[in-house]
C-alpha cells in the first residue's frame, strides 16, 4: 500500500504540474482515489488501534502473571509495524487532500479564465 500510495502522490503532482488545464474527470478521478486511501486508512486505524489495546491489556496481565509476558511482547512487535504504516497513510492521505485542493482551484481558476 506505501508504494501505491508514494506512486498515486507522484502521479498527482505531476499531473499539477505539468497540466495547464484539469478536467473535470481528472478531478473526479483523484477524489475517488483519495476516497479509497481514506478507507485504507481508516482500516488500519481500528486494526492499530485494536493492537495498542491488547498491547496494554496484555501488560497488565503479564504484570500478574508473568507467563503472559510473551503475548505482551508478540502485541508489541505487530504493534509497531503498525503504526509506521499508519503513519505513512495519515501523512500520504493528508498530502494528497492538499494536492486535490490545489487541483481544484486550478480547475476554479480555469473556468473563471474560460468566462472572460
Amino acid at each position: 500500500m506505501k508504494k501505491e500510495l508514494t506512486a498515486y502522490i507522484k502521479q498527482a503532482e505531476e499531473l499539477i504540474k505539468e497540466s495547464e488545464r484539469l478536467d473535470g474527470k481528472q478531478l473526479e478521478s483523484m477524489k475517488t482515489n483519495i476516497e479509497f486511501f481514506q478507507h485504507e486508512r481508516l482500516v488500519h486505524l481500528i486494526v492499530t488501534m485494536t493492537f495498542a489495546l491488547l498491547t496494554v491489556i496484555s501488560l497488565g496481565l503479564a504484570v500478574s502473571e508473568i507467563c503472559l509476558l510473551p503475548l505482551f511482547i508478540l502485541f508489541l512487535v505487530l504493534e509497531v509495524p503498525y503504526v509506521f504504516h499508519y503513519y505513512t497513510l495519515e501523512n500520504g492521505v493528508q498530502k494528497l487532500q492538499r494536492l486535490y485542493r490545489e487541483a481544484e482551484e486550478k480547475v476554479k481558476g480555469d473556468q473563471s479564465n474560460d468566462r472572460h
